[in-house]
């Protein structure tokens, strides 16, 4: 969850008394529906993948695809509720999130669900960045607003953990099928009350950076294509070569669009700033490093050591409590402390506990698994708020959107990437160890060898992303240089476009 300034007042249109609760209603539910919707999915992985018979780099595509287009997007989805108006646009977010849902209920390849699960990305991010601005649309300062923002950051929080325990459910007692169907009705309730209870916001003149939004969301998607294609061939063979040349082109094109572009949707300026610069970094590469703990736990609880989606949900529900109360925590602190100690101790703490992790067998219990996960909790909960702080910093009133939506770009695209990478490590280990197994077990891979290869393999992965999450403690180090305590100004503050999730 990121956090900026409010917004002007000529924004503020608000709604008669009696609808202002209706309308925080509508807004806090879409954005807990599009929060949600990033770990719903993670439970019901393992049935997906023996329902659809997913292979493993393909099953990552089920993350990575909604991470790229959200994250990709995210920007010029804030971008539309500006010129076409925020009301309408939000409807529209929701309307494509609601169809992408209802279709990849009723997949049955594995390219529908992938392509469905990219849609829904698009749908969110349109419809994340304008549900907040709808809270300044339609709510004045002060009491209102405050408690506007406070429902809306709730529902981000907890999204997390709805989204694991819901997932559970609904797998558990239906179908893998429901965590997309569930979506549906949710959202028309949403599409039914918006123009009823909503104002709408007046456009404004502009054009859209649509080559810019296509092009670098095409560059991710090629270059995570290109990693993941390394765990089915060697880094040599041009199944992964061409990928990974043409993203680094298209990234390169990118950058000379928006350094031309007259409306550019990443204005280049906003890096000048060694801190905003190194927030984003930090934040790209804990996004890295952490989505794959999620990935890789999910599929090692249920498969290896034999939980139900159900307990699986709930084995994980103690991570989420552990990260909301170190962000509500270190957002009490900062203005004592300073941001400089949990800025560098959370990415430590994140990287102590996935190398923790990586100590994992075929025959740990639950036991083993939930102390290294909740120490990446703690670490997790102390860097976001410090890393929002920095990004805003500084920047221009009318910009503060933009720097803090880049946190929430950053984590999605550094996840995906991230997940491309790791999964890659895991795959390869995995494949390399089976035939070790096999020789040793005079031909017969059991499925305990099996077992024991997968949680080597995963093991690997999390040391790499130990390796990432120290990369980001030395960025944050060596590179960001945050004021003192008592330079940390308290004012009020609101979600920013997106969110951290």
């Amino acid at each position: 969850m990121s956090l900026t300034g409010p917004p002007g007042p000529a924004e503020v249109r608000p709604p008669s008394q009696s609808h202002l609760g209706l309308a925080l209603a509508v807004i806090a539910t879409a954005q807990l529906m599009v929060v949600l919707d990033a770990t719903i999915v993670n439970i019901a992985l393992p049935s997906i993948r023996r329902e659809l018979d997913f292979s493993a780099p393909n099953l990552e595509w089920i993350i990575t695809a909604y991470a790229l287009t959200f994250g990709g997007l995210l920007l010029l989805g804030g971008r539309t509720g500006d010129l076409f108006g925020k009301r309408r646009m939000f409807m529209v977010g929701i309307g494509i999130f609601a169809l992408s849902s209802l279709l990849g209920g009723f997949a049955t390849t594995q390219i529908w669900l992938i392509a469905c699960r990219a849609t829904q990305g698009i749908g969110a991010a349109i419809a994340s960045p304008t549900a907040l601005s709808l809270i300044a649309t339609n709510f004045p300062e002060g009491a209102p607003r405050n408690r506007a923002i406070g429902v809306y950051a709730a529902m981000a929080g907890a999204g997390s953990a709805v989204g694991l325990l819901a997932g559970g459910i609904l797998t558990d007692l239906a179908s893998w099928r429901w965590v997309f169907f569930v979506n549906v009705p949710i959202a028309l309730a949403v599409l039914v009350l918006a123009p009823r209870v909503l104002n709408e916001s007046p456009g404004r003149a502009g054009k859209l950076d649509l080559p810019g939004a296509v092009t670098v969301t095409a560059a991710m998607a090629l270059l995570v294509y290109g990693l993941t294609n390394a765990a089915a061939h060697t880094w040599a063979q041009a199944q992964t070569v061409v990928p990974l040349l043409a993203a680094g082109v298209l990234l390169l094109v990118f950058v000379l669009i928006e350094a031309r572009s007259q409306q550019p949707l990443m204005p280049l300026r906003i890096f000048a700033s060694r801190n905003r610069a190194g927030a984003y970094a930090v934040m790209l590469t804990v996004g890295a490093a952490i989505f794959s703990m999620f990935f890789f736990l999910t599929l090692f609880i249920q498969n290896i050591m034999g939980f139900s989606p159900l307990e699986a949900g709930v084995g994980f529900l103690p991570l989420t409590l552990v990260i909301g109360g170190g962000a509500i925590a270190t957002s009490r602190l900062v203005g004592r402390i300073g941001t400089r100690l949990p800025t560098t101790l959370g990415p430590l703490l994140i990287g102590g506990g996935l190398f923790w992790l990586s100590q994992i067998r075929a025959d740990s219990g639950y036991p083993a698994v939930m102390a290294p996960m909740l120490l990446v909790g703690v670490g997790m909960g102390l860097v976001f708020v410090p890393l929002t702080l920095a990004a805003v910093s500084g920047v221009r009133p009318e910009e503060t959107g933009l720097a803090s939506a880049l946190l929430n770009t950053g984590q999605q695209v550094g996840g995906a990437v991230g997940l491309a990478v790791l999964g890659t490590i895991a795959s390869s280990a995995i494949r390399s160890r089976l035939p070790q197994l096999a020789a040793a077990a005079h031909g017969r891979l059991s499925p305990h060898l099996v077992a024991v290869a997968t949680a080597a393999g995963y093991g690997d992965a999390f040391r790499a992303g130990a390796v990432i999450a120290l990369g980001a403690f030395l960025v944050a180090l060596l590179v960001i240089r945050p004021p003192r305590p008592e330079g940390l100004r308290t004012r009020a503050v609101e979600p920013a476009r997106g969110e951290a999730g």
